[in-house]
Order: C-alpha cells, then sequence, then structure tokens
C-alpha cells in the first residue's frame, strides 16, 4: 500500500531536538568548562580548524571522532566524558570526572585541556569554569564552605529546582584564570538533575559573557555618539539662519546621516546578539527556580544588581544610536524640501524672466516686421517706377504720380505677404 511522502527535513527537525542531552553525573564529580571564540569575524570563522582542534583533543586519548559535519558531541577523554559544541559564534568544550580532588577547586583539575592544546585553540578563551559538585551537608558547615571558598561581598547562592540542590558563586575570576562554581547535592538527585544543573551554569556564565561583549562596544559606540550629537543638534537648529547655504547645510547633515547608518551597521548584530543572549541567561536563571538561602543573595539578584545596568547601558546606546539616525533622516528630510521649495522659486522666477524676454523679443520681431515691409516696399515701388515710366509718360503722368499710384498697391501686396509667411510659420 502506497504511503504518504514525507519531508525531507522531518527526522532532522525532530533530532536535532535531542542533539544536546544533558549529560548524566553522580555525585560527587567535577567538571571543567571553557568556551573559546574567534576573535573577529566568529560567525563567518573557519568551522573546519574548530573541528580539527577537537580532533587533535581526541586523538591524544585515542577516542573515537566525530561526524564529518557534526555540530555537537560527545564521547570518553580519558577518565572524564566529553561534551563538544559548535555555536554561532564560539565553540564549548566540557569535561565531567567522576570525584573531587581534596583541594577545591584544583587547577590540576583543569589539566583535561592541557596547556599546549589550548594555546593552539583557533580562537581565545572567552569563558573557563570549574564546577565542584558534592554531597549535600548541614547548612552552618556548607556556608563555611562557601565564604573558605568565595568572596563574600560578591557570593550568590540558592536552593534550586525544587530543592534538589544548592548552587554558589562570586563570578570572580581566580589566580589560575577559572570561574569557580560550587553545588552541594542532595541524596537521590544525581544523575540527569544533576546534569541539569551544571549546564545551566555554564551556560549563564557563558551567555553572560557574550553578552557582556556588547558593553564593550556600546562603550566605544557612546563616545563616538557623543561626538556627533553636538553637531547634529547644531546643524538642526540652525537650518532656518542665513549663516550658511542650505546645500551646504544639507550636504553635512547627509555626512553625518551617512556615517550614523555605517554604524549602525557595524554595530547592529553586536547589539542584537547581546539582546539574545541576555535573554538565555534570564531564562536559564529562571529555569533553576531559585530559593534564598539564609538571606544571602540569590543569582537573579546578583545579575539584577551587577548585570542588568550593563545590559541597560547597551539597550541605551542602541536606542540612542537609533534615534539619532531617525532625527538626521528627517531633518535631511526637511532641508531636502526647504532646498527644493527654493529652487522651485528660483526656476519660477527664471521663467517670469523668460517670458518678459520673450514678451520684448515679440514685440521687436512686430517692429522689425513693420520696418521690413516699408524697406521692401520702398524698393519695390522704386523698381516698378523704372518698369512702368516709359507706359505711364505716354500717358501724360510724371514719374512722381507713377510712383505715388504704384506705392498703395505695392504696400498692401507687402504686407499681404509678410503676413502670409508669418501665418505659415505659427
Amino acid at each position: 500500500m502506497p504511503k504518504i511522502k514525507d519531508h525531507p527535513l522531518r527526522y532532522a527537525l525532530v533530532n536535532e531536538l535531542h542533539a544536546r542531552p544533558f549529560p548524566s553525573l553522580p555525585v560527587p564529580c567535577h567538571a571543567v568548562y571553557v568556551a573559546i571564540k574567534e576573535e573577529n569575524r566568529a560567525v563567518n570563522r573557519d568551522r573546519a580548524a574548530d573541528r580539527a582542534h577537537l580532533l587533535a583533543l581526541l586523538d591524544r586519548h585515542g577516542s573515537a571522532h566525530p561526524q564529518p559535519d557534526a555540530t555537537h558531541f560527545s564521547g570518553p577523554l580519558g577518565r572524564h566524558e566529553l561534551k563538544w559544541e559548535n555555536h554561532t559564534e564560539f565553540v564549548t568544550y566540557s569535561a565531567f570526572g567522576a570525584g573531587n580532588s581534596v583541594r577545591a577547586f584544583d587547577p590540576m583539575e583543569a589539566d583535561v585541556f592541557p596547556a599546549d592544546w589550548l594555546a593552539t585553540a583557533p580562537g581565545v578563551r572567552l569563558t573557563s569554569v570549574l564546577i565542584r559538585v558534592e554531597e549535600m551537608t548541614d547548612e552552618a558547615t556548607l556556608l563555611e564552605h562557601l565564604d573558605q571558598w568565595f568572596v563574600p561581598e560578591s557570593l550568590a547562592i540558592a536552593r534550586v529546582v525544587d530543592g534538589a540542590a544548592v548552587i554558589a558563586g562570586d563570578f570572580r575570576i581566580d589566580a589560575a584564570g577559572h570561574m569557580r562554581f560550587a553545588v552541594f547535592v542532595e541524596k537521590g538527585a544525581e544523575g540527569r538533575r544533576v546534569g541539569r544543573i551544571v549546564q545551566r551554569l555554564c551556560e549563564v556564565e557563558t551567555y553572560r559573557a557574550m553578552s557582556m561583549l556588547g558593553l564593550v562596544r556600546a562603550r566605544a559606540l557612546s563616545a563616538r555618539l557623543n561626538e556627533l550629537d553636538p553637531r547634529l543638534s547644531q546643524l538642526i537648529s540652525g537650518m532656518n539662519t542665513a549663516d550658511r547655504s542650505p546645500d551646504q547645510v544639507l550636504q553635512t547633515l547627509l555626512e553625518i546621516s551617512a556615517e550614523l547608518e555605517s554604524l549602525a551597521v557595524q554595530f547592529s548584530f553586536r547589539f542584537g546578539a547581546t539582546e539574545a543572549y541576555e535573554a538565555i541567561v534570564n531564562q536559564r536563571i529562571s529555569v533553576l527556580r531559585e530559593v534564598r538561602v539564609q538571606g544571602r543573595q540569590t543569582f537573579g539578584e546578583f545579575m539584577m544588581r551587577r548585570y542588568d545596568p550593563a545590559m541597560r547601558t547597551v539597550k541605551s546606546v542602541d536606542a540612542r544610536l537609533r534615534s539619532m539616525a531617525e532625527r538626521a533622516t528627517r531633518a535631511a528630510e526637511l532641508l531636502r524640501t526647504r532646498v527644493d521649495v527654493e529652487r522651485s522659486a528660483q526656476n519660477q522666477r527664471l521663467l517670469e524672466s523668460m517670458d518678459a524676454r520673450a514678451d520684448v523679443q515679440l514685440r521687436l520681431q512686430t517692429t522689425v516686421e513693420g520696418l521690413s515691409v516699408v524697406a521692401i516696399s520702398y524698393y519695390a515701388v522704386n523698381l516698378l517706377a523704372y518698369v512702368a515710366y516709359p507706359l505711364t509718360e505716354g500717358m501724360g503722368l510724371s514719374k512722381g504720380v507713377t510712383m505715388a499710384l504704384l506705392a498703395p498697391l505695392v504696400i498692401l501686396g507687402v504686407w499681404a505677404m509678410v503676413r502670409r509667411i508669418r501665418k505659415k510659420f505659427h
């Protein structure tokens, strides 16, 4: 029996929903996470170099390779489990290992990603995270550990996922170059639930770092806008003055407008990406379902105090750029309309002047035509008088009488001929 034909992408699109499963982690365990981003042109980077860098790490441990076009991969890496993901602007490596070192957040744990291998990465390190996962202890001991491991002033702590675990971190980079998070898990909560919590922490830090790149760009753009804004305001406020011609003002205004449009093109992707990454950070924190621990600030509160102002700055600069571009466009349109009106008035005055000159020329032409009738008639009468005089002499008419008789007839004939010619050509 014939079957309906499936869309060629049906299975691929469904599989995409399950392409990046959360790791299943035992307790205790540790995780090492690194995100690498090409410094420039990250979106259009050579992804073959990302794959080659991954294969170089796998070959050190004799591990299997991913599929040629894979954008994610999970597999063993010595005593660790590796998870690799290739994102739009960056690449992430996660290594999960059972057990913990005696020393909390021992930098030796990060040696799963060798220093010489990291040095050959096709990009720069965006973030590096150490996560320590332990069994839940009593609250006093837990807080004592956290006060020893983290900076109390910036420590964020919360009970998450319906009380399954307590997470903590101070969002500071330690002497070894890593950011550190601690996870204390209640009994019976190990497995994929722990994996989800660890993954969320890695994502919060990565997307926080990516979105903060927009703040750096926003500050640079704000300095340039501070230079352009007074010039634009001065031009707009001086549009009605006679110091400069409208054409000169319009040319300057178009130059400023073109620069603003160029800046919008340069910064639009970064600001759009910042907005998207900010939404992911807030969403990842939201799904943790935080509950306060002994009045300490939660991750959400930490972000509200330290992170949200940066994002508002980015949005403010983006809105300012758009507003200035719109103001420049509106001013250019008004000034262009003014220039067009002035040119129309000049054209009208020119047409009126041309009409006046045409009227003068017409009158002059009429005068010339009248004089030409007289001149032609004069010569015609003299010629005809010479021809007719021998005939009129026998009739007893003198030459003067003959010319007097011929003059009206000749003048009338010449006038009729000139009039006919003028009608023919008009």
